[in-house]
């Protein structure tokens, strides 16, 4: 059986839906919605499962959503939440508009906001402003990775926690509490995750590491770059991996504990997307402890 075939008896309560996947790891072109704070039951719950079995969905042409209609989406999803350090844009409950006007380029990968215990379950991405040429985003799927680590590697990792924080993504101190000229509350964060953490809806093991990852619990940070870098560059090795061509009305939403994402900076012009996340709860490793905010000296 397809992995088409598989998904379309998965939603055989709204035969409408259809899954195009993309590559052989993550990945899924969604047909036969048209998104709104107004689905089904049926179509929300198609969905959901489709979102846990290929990572990241695309809808194509959703050129009639605007704010009000995305958080809508977003509530019928999970339970939208504000960024905890980027500014609301004017007039939404959660949306963050991710503008590189405001020098925002992600241009690196990483799973979203792993410096707070409680990630962000999910997030969905409406294209707004689009260059002309370049500005695509990738994905990469964690577990997978996981799954395809050398047997001393993974046994590394099982054991392993990792400390993750926003200061020196920022150039912050520990002590600034400032809200910066964009609107970005320059407040620290600190947390202790586990290197490998449990996906609450399917049990799948996933590797958390990404950007915001700073050391290993219990190991010098000398050694720990070394060891980081050996273990991200097999989450973002090709197989695990899609890309994304960005065209107007197009909008994405992933699962954020089994995905690290990358936005490509290879444009010259003005990008908007306008961004929604779902609460998420406490990671959690496979001996069964959660993560934890911490301080750091």
């Amino acid at each position: 059986m397809t992995r088409t075939m598989e998904l379309e008896s998965v939603v055989a309560a709204d035969p409408a839906l259809r899954f195009e996947p993309l590559t052989g790891s993550l990945g899924a072109i969604v047909h036969g919605v048209r998104l709104s704070g107004d689905l089904s039951p049926a179509v929300v719950a198609g969905l959901t499962e489709a979102l846990h079995r290929h990572r990241v969905l695309f809808f194509r042409d959703q050129h009639h959503l605007d704010d009000e209609g995305q958080e809508a989406f977003a509530a019928l999803m999970g339970e939208p939440e504000p960024h905890p350090i980027a500014p609301l844009k004017s007039e939404t409950r959660a949306t963050w508009a991710v503008d590189s006007a405001d020098g925002i380029r992600a241009n690196s990968w990483h799973t979203d906001v792993t410096f707070i215990p409680d990630i962000p379950y999910a997030s969905i991405l409406r294209a707004a402003v689009l260059p002309e040429i370049g500005g695509d985003t990738m994905w990469a799927d964690t577990c997978a990775a996981y799954r395809s680590l050398p047997a001393n590697l993974k046994a590394f990792a099982d054991a392993s926690r990792g400390i993750h924080t926003n200061v020196f993504d920022s150039g912050l101190r520990p002590t600034d509490t400032k809200i910066g000229k964009t609107g970005y509350r320059a407040i620290p964060h600190f947390c202790d995750h586990p290197v490998v953490h449990v996906v609450p809806e399917t049990g799948e093991r996933a590797l958390l590491l990404g950007h915001f990852f700073r050391y290993f619990v219990g190991m010098p940070l000398g050694y720990s770059e070394p060891i980081f870098a050996l273990l991200q560059s097999h989450i973002t090795r090709p197989e695990h991996t899609v890309r994304w061509r960005w065209a107007g009305g197009d909008v994405a939403m992933w699962d954020n504990r089994s995905t690290q994402h990358y936005g490509v900076n290879d444009y010259v012009e003005r990008r908007v997307l306008n961004r929604v996340s779902l609460r998420g709860t406490a990671t959690v490793g496979i001996d069964g402890r959660q993560g934890f905010a911490c301080t750091v000296e």
